[in-house]
């Protein structure tokens, strides 16, 4: 028999969305993947959290979420969707060769931080390699470390670890910055904080742990070298939705699209969180995009029971 929704992912949008459809009495079963909890699970202290004035760490307020979904009936599964067929309903889920069907899904999938690609990057990914500032900064107390990005979010992470570090050089490729004036004004004002314009990097050096990243001016090809212990990447995120492509209708950069809050192009199917958001990407706008998708999947289920 059908699941009444099968939620997809976790993080603060799906667990969210557990948390209502659960208490609505839907019975929900999330597939949470392996990655469960989402990027909260990489971030150390969440003090912007509602209802937390100490601050919370990331993963025990993830916890926290997991256990109040499960409290009201969630079903939580920690394994990879690999397949889904929504061409039909009951919708088809797969984990491997095992079949799920329901009859509503909610996405929730989040996105995953976009990286570079270049030589050394992966293999001393947390040994000096992070894209989390709040998590990572404290570790590079006194160091000098670069940030790679031109955007709001480099700007915040260049301008958040000068807290920790003794000097933190920007390195962008193009000439001026993508981020907005005040976010690039508070960067380039910190005296602490010097940027490479034209600037790209080539590989990061070092054998357990960053020493250094190797240049290159874009337009002069001049290659440099420069001594650093830390290389934050923050040039966005990756939606993931690569099992959701054919499937449903996904922009230029591959997010979901919605229309009227959590609906997708395919009618039963909703997705909340940073799958769908790329302005805001939060943990409480997750929330609540979750609370929207589980009452539009309950409202649209009877709907379907009750045509009239």
């Amino acid at each position: 028999m059908a699941e009444n929704v099968i939620i997809i992912g976790s993080g603060p949008a799906g667990l969210t969305a557990a948390v209502y459809a659960a208490r609505a009495d839907l019975k929900p079963l999330m597939i949470e993947g392996m990655e469960a909890g989402g990027q909260l699970m990489l971030t150390t202290e969440v003090e912007n959290y509602p209802g937390f004035p100490d601050g919370i760490m990331g993963p025990e307020l993830m916890e926290n979420f997991r256990k109040q979904a499960e409290r009201f009936g969630t079903r939580i599964m920690s394994s990879n969707v690999t397949k889904v067929d929504f061409s039909q309903r009951p919708f088809k889920v797969w984990v491997g060769e095992d079949e799920y069907e329901g009859d509503s899904v909610i996405i929730s999938t989040g996105a995953s931080a976009r990286w570079i690609g270049v030589p050394g990057e992966d293999k001393l990914r947390g040994y000096g390699v992070s894209s989390c500032a709040t998590c990572d900064g404290f570790f590079f107390r006194d160091r000098e470390i670069i940030v790679v990005g031109g955007g709001d979010s480099a700007m915040e992470e260049a301008t958040f670890l000068t807290k920790f570090a003794s000097k933190v050089t920007i390195v962008h490729r193009r000439d001026e910055f993508r981020a907005s004036k005040i976010m690039a004004r508070r960067a380039l004002d910190n005296p602490k904080i010097e940027v490479l314009w034209n600037t790209v990097v080539e590989e990061i050096v070092g054998d357990k742990a960053v020493t250094g990243v190797k240049l290159r001016n874009v337009e002069t090809d001049e290659a440099s070298d420069l001594a650093v212990e830390g290389v934050f990447v923050a040039i966005g995120h990756i939606p993931n939705t690569n099992i959701f492509d054919g499937q449903l209708e996904l922009d230029s950069e591959g997010y979901i699209v919605t229309t009227d809050h959590t609906r997708t192009s395919v009618e039963g199917v909703f997705a909340a969180g940073d799958v769908v958001d790329k302005v805001y990407r939060q943990a409480i706008t997750a929330a609540g995009m979750g609370c929207e998708s589980a009452i539009d999947a309950e409202r649209w289920l009877e709907a379907q029971h009750d045509p009239e």
